[in-house]
């Protein structure tokens, strides 16, 4: 139902965290404030914690703690720590006060698959939010987070308020150290009690002392809470001969799951004193499976060491500081990957799922955390926990920690996929253009003595085979080849061109990854080559996503996420940003660039489904894709992208190259990408919606047998990118975020990218290999095209059961291992690997759905953008799209017309590229209320002015149109005080101006990289990551204004003087208009928003200037202001030269 303008007392929303009561008898309307004030009064609740609460950091102790711990050498043995642990992880920690960054994947075992002994967390994965529930950025946007912890009985009811709730030991964060963990052992006043409990087992016993000191454990915590002890402290603390450790997450989650089975979980709180954790990773596991307190002792005994050997050059007080602030930065970023913001709703969630992990081990003890393919149990977890006791107290202790190589390749060290074989191998087999001598390479990849990944245990039934020639040629097969979203920035611009022509070579489709692209390389060179990649990518910082950069896409792909960093930003450091890639991305050079983690116009799959509409309507020829990241749940995350109309869905695996990324961000977020995509395809056909999408998938894909695989177990088609950049020489240094590589692969340093020696031919070779390689087994298998064997699971055998490949010796031992896995634990011998113990059956399950639906795509998406409004639009505004005539519309708008302007802006783009038509050439008025996303990536030379209202998402991507927006001329309510358009406006822009005659929601002008604004109020997050442009707010802001702003400037009516609480301060500085120049650009928007608006206020305020000039407050990034400078400083040192040189 309407309402006329005139009955409408005020417009405004609901914000974050706001409550709304509206009593229908009374009639009454209740607001946020007074709600929360009659409920905070109810009970004197200041007293009872000031009577009851206490503060970890306030006491103190006589006693003298020591960091160090006996036995040394010989725990850091039992606990499994290695060099690189202390050199590449706690070093840089203890240094830095951040995580290390390491980048190029991971090519390593999963540790179900590695022979040396493993430490539990290694089995583990964190889970991370896509598209829905989307994750927060934890740096920009701290005033959300907070790792404060309270440990200490809850007490029985928690709903009936009473004192006795607030007995509880306030930590500012869960790591405590060697002292706090003594003072909480300690407190004996107010009433606190505690008990330690040992995790700790008879080495000599095996399986079975595990088994018996977990159910001890178990007892003995739930007697200590029936004795009414408030917390409980596990300890691994006294190792010895005989004794040991019980891996500390196991015993935890084992005593949290079991005092919930016998409701006795709130009255007490779990304090962990451990060895073993060391890495972020570990402490979120051991929060997340219930613990509330960490006390990581050998990492300070050895930051204690460091410091005594000088292998830092820090004291240990500094040291632990930093550690301790890196592992709660990391706590942040995992925590909000998932969206969630308190490490209280964190734990205990056990947001994780396990991969060689057995089912029956998962549910007994860790709550039924999801494990897929099974894998150990009771028996190896044992095993691994002796053999590691076993070196440290059974065997001479040498002074150096063995190197495991894990992080980068040793020879002595763990298996690595990328090692120099392979490299050099496949990079002769390219250069020399020797199909030979890639058969070489393949071999060493699919029969390597001991598995890596998942698909070294699978292989295909080859039955009738056919000749070769019946089978398609290449061509076609490698029109299904991709590479991978490397934006220039993390490559060299040289890369990134000779992956460009490649691909248009055979016909495959390079992706610009995030970051624009240069307009000069979308039209072909004389020599016919072209550089234009097909697929243009949109991601969350939507760096140089114009109009005219999206007509020029084949494929227009949404990056949800990134394998290697799923549910985190990225960050182009300032010195990589030099002149060609800030103009690509519509930025200034040397100003560091912020992708947010999530895409603030993405926030469920409706608003996903919304973007692709956008973009669908932009370049209607283009196809959507959007790119996931596998995980568990993934499938029903894609069912939903399928409903959305994606027409391709990317399926990455979480081993992918990457350029930079936490080091523990690549080693435990994401799934192998078999997993991923056998769980996509398999709820695609259940659901019926197989036949509408493409399915692709990537991540460490090497040779035609991962290709086969990879098809049968549902893809279409395949990414390729870490082996794309070895073909080109990349050599595996893992150098990139160092902006040091040293084949200029991966640089933006000139004289490094000098040695850039990779050639397009390359490439060709490498992918024809492949696709001949693809043949031969098609032939083999007696198939004559690649869609007749997608999806066809029911073709992959098991190569441990199905001895095709093995010798009978090796199948004989095979099959004497397994039987003795069935029989007494204490008989199974060394040779039986944990691999044995993984179970495929969920990985190639064929849906009954099969026999009746499409398995691989056989229909395209119905995007229903025919009848939008912007096709009659374009009808009548053919003297302007085509002519340059000046034309004026006028329409009527609904909320149901969204997307209004994107269609339209696209046509201009195709004729007129970015610079559009002359100003005020096509001029549209419109009534009503507007859709979501009205003027989106409208082009230069549109005006919109809409009388009305608008919804989310206006003016997204504006690409040089104007938009100005007011109340309908008979409304009576004040414009400046009521809300008259929604969040996230402006997103992405890069050019244009937008004028609002009233307030409008959070977000506002969120990475806008050029446009002009002019606003009368503003919820939160008001420019954040703006890089350009000018903002302008005549009213109150939301709080976090301008939080990773690196560029432009932002002017604010401070009229009450309280912005500064508004404002995040960590990279702008705030001024008063001081300078005639910056007093005449705001006297200047304020006029252009009057001319287009008529705002009242903004007529007041050009009427009475010099006295509300000085209560405007400018914004400048630090960063920005010192580039600035800088130019300026140029510019004038040009003017004495040439002054000098006429003289």
């Amino acid at each position: 139902m309407d309402f006329e303008a005139n009955e409408i007392k005020e417009k405004g929303r609901l914000q974050p965290g706001k409550i709304l009561m509206v009593d229908t008898e009374k009639g009454e309307i209740y607001y946020d404030g007074e709600l929360k004030k009659q409920l905070a009064e109810a009970k004197p609740y200041k007293t009872w914690l000031a009577n009851n609460r206490v503060e970890l950091d306030e006491l103190k102790s006589g006693r003298k703690v020591p960091h160090t711990v006996d036995n040394y050498d010989k725990l850091l043995r039992t606990f499994g720590y290695s060099r690189e642990d202390i050199e590449k992880i706690i070093v840089p920690m203890c240094t830095g006060g951040a995580e290390p960054v390491g980048s190029m994947g991971n090519d390593t075992p999963l540790a179900v698959l590695s022979d040396r002994p493993q430490l539990l967390y290694n089995y583990f994965r964190q889970q991370f939010a896509q598209v829905t529930n989307p994750p927060i950025d934890p740096i920009r946007e701290e005033l959300v987070m907070s790792l404060e912890e309270y440990i200490g009985a809850v007490g029985n009811n928690i709903l009936v308020p009473n004192e006795s709730h607030c007995k509880m030991v306030r930590l500012n964060h869960p790591i405590l150290t060697n002292t706090q963990l003594d003072l909480l052992c300690n407190i004996r006043y107010k009433g606190f009690n505690a008990v330690k409990l040992p995790m700790l087992f008879e080495a000599a016993k095996g399986r079975e002392g595990l088994k018996s000191a977990l159910d001890e454990l178990c007892k003995k915590a739930e007697q200590s809470v029936t004795d009414g002890v408030n917390y409980i402290i596990l300890s691994d603390k006294n190792v010895d001969e005989k004794l040991a450790p019980i891996p500390s997450l196991l015993a935890v989650s084992a005593v949290h799951h079991h005092l919930i089975s016998v409701q006795k979980r709130v009255q007490t709180a779990l304090v962990v004193e451990t060895g073993e954790m060391r890495e972020v990773m570990h402490a979120a596991l051991l929060l997340g499976y219930g613990a509330s307190a960490i006390n990581p002792y050998m990492v300070f005994a050895i930051l204690k060491e460091l410091e005594d050997k000088h292998e830092i050059q820090l004291n240990y007080e500094t040291a632990r500081k930093n550690y301790v602030k890196s592992i709660c930065k990391g706590l942040f970023k995992v925590m909000s990957k998932m969206g969630i913001s308190t490490i209280r709703s964190y734990r205990g969630a056990k947001l994780f799922e396990a991969v060689g992990l057995d089912a029956e081990l998962a549910r007994t003890y860790f709550g039924g955390t999801t494990s897929n393919v099974g894998g150990i149990r009771l028996d190896e977890i044992a095993r691994d926990s002796i053999a590691m006791h076993h070196q440290a107290f059974d065997q001479p202790v040498d002074g150096m920690l063995e190197h495991k190589g894990i992080y980068s390749f040793r020879k002595d060290g763990e298996k690595h996929a990328w090692n120099p074989e392979t490299i050099s191998t496949l990079q002769l087999a390219t250069r020399l253009g020797s199909y030979k001598k890639f058969k070489e390479y393949s071999r060493m990849v699919d029969e390597k003595e001991s598995p890596i990944f998942l698909r070294d245990f699978l292989t295909f039934r080859k039955q009738k085979s056919i000749p070769i020639e019946q089978v398609e040629p290449a061509e076609e097969i490698m029109k299904r080849f991709v590479t991978g979203a490397m934006s220039f920035g993390s490559i060299s611009k040289e890369a990134h061109e000779t992956m460009a022509m490649a691909m248009n070579k055979i016909h495959g489709r390079s992706n610009t990854g995030e970051g624009g692209e240069d307009p000069a390389r979308f039209t072909p060179r004389e020599d016919g080559l072209s550089l234009r990649s097909s697929i243009k990518q949109v991601a969350s910082g939507r760096f140089g996503v114009t109009t005219e950069y999206l007509v020029n896409a084949d494929e227009i792909q949404i990056k949800v996420a990134q394998g290697a960093k799923p549910g985190e930003g990225g960050q182009l450091p300032g010195y990589k940003v030099n002149d060609i890639i800030a103009k690509t991305r519509h930025s200034i050079p040397g100003i560091s660039l912020i992708s947010p983690p999530p895409h603030h116009d993405i926030y469920s799959i409706e608003d996903l489904a919304q973007l692709i509409f956008d973009l669908k309507n932009v370049n209607p020829k283009a196809e959507i894709s959007v790119k996931l990241v596998s995980e568990s749940g993934v499938g029903t995350i894609a069912a939903g992208v399928a409903k959305a109309k994606a027409d391709r869905i990317v399926i990455s695996g979480a081993e992918g190259g990457t350029g930079a990324s936490p080091v523990s961000s690549i080693r435990y977020a994401g799934l192998p990408p078999e997993l991923g995509l056998s769980e996509t395809q398999q709820t695609l056909v259940m659901n019926s919606l197989r036949g509408q999408v493409r399915l692709q998938t990537d991540g460490q894909l090497k040779t035609g047998r991962d290709i086969i695989l990879m098809a049968l177990l549902g893809a279409e088609e395949f990414g390729f990118a870490t082996s794309a950049l070895i073909v080109l020489g990349c050599v595996m240094m893992r150098k990139c975020h160092m902006n040091t590589c040293p084949v200029g692969v991966a640089t933006q340093d000139e004289e490094l990218r000098k040695r850039f020696h990779g050639r397009h031919e390359y490439l060709v070779n490498f992918f024809t290999f492949l696709a001949e390689e693809v043949r031969e087994h098609l032939a083999e298998m007696g198939y004559s095209k690649l869609d007749d064997i997608i999806g066809r699971t029911d073709l992959i055998v098991d190569k441990r059961t199905h001895g095709t490949q093995m010798t009978q010796i090796e199948q004989m031992a095979t099959d004497q291992n397994l039987k003795n896995l069935h029989k007494s634990p204490k008989s199974v011998s060394s040779a039986c690997h944990k691999y044995d113990l993984l179970d495929f059956s969920h990985l190639l399950h064929l849906p009954e759905q099969a026999a009746y639906t499409p398995i691989h795509h056989t229909t395209n998406q119905v995007h229903q953008i025919e009848n939008v409004k912007d096709t009659d639009i374009i009808l009548h505004a053919k003297g302007a799209i085509e002519f340059q005539q000046e034309v004026s519309l006028d329409y009527a708008i609904a909320n149901t017309d969204r997307s209004v302007g994107a269609m339209l802006s696209g046509e201009i783009a195709k004729r007129y590229g970015n610079t559009g038509l002359p100003d005020h050439t096509l001029n549209i008025k419109f009534k009503g209320s507007a859709g979501q996303s009205f003027g989106a990536f409208l082009a230069h030379g549109v005006h919109f002015r809409l009388e009305g209202e608008a919804n989310d998402y206006l003016g997204k991507g504006l690409s040089g149109g104007r938009i100005s927006l007011m109340p309908p001329v008979r409304s009576t309510f004040v414009a400046e005080d009521n809300t008259i358009a929604g969040n996230t406006l402006l997103y992405g822009a890069t050019s244009g101006e937008v004028y609002i005659n009233g307030r409008v929601g959070e977000r506002f002008c969120v990475r806008n990289s050029g446009a002009i604004a002019v606003v009368e109020g503003v919820g939160d997050h008001c420019c954040e990551y703006m890089t350009g442009g000018r903002v302008v707010v005549l009213g109150r802001t939301g709080r976090n204004f301008a939080a990773g702003m690196s560029g432009g400037v932002a002017y604010v009516w401070n009229k009450a003087g309280d912005f500064d609480y508004y404002c995040n301060m960590e990279m702008v500085e705030l001024s008063l208009i001081e300078d005639s120049a910056t007093r005449k650009e705001l006297h200047e928007l304020i006029r252009k928003h009057y001319h287009y608006t008529g705002s009242h206020l903004a007529g007041k305020m050009l009427d009475n200037w010099d006295k509300q000039v000085d209560e405007f407050i400018q914004i400048v990034p630090i960063e920005y202001k010192k580039v600035l400078q800088e130019e300026q400083m140029k510019k004038l040192q040009q003017k004495i030269a040439e002054m000098q040189r006429d003289y």
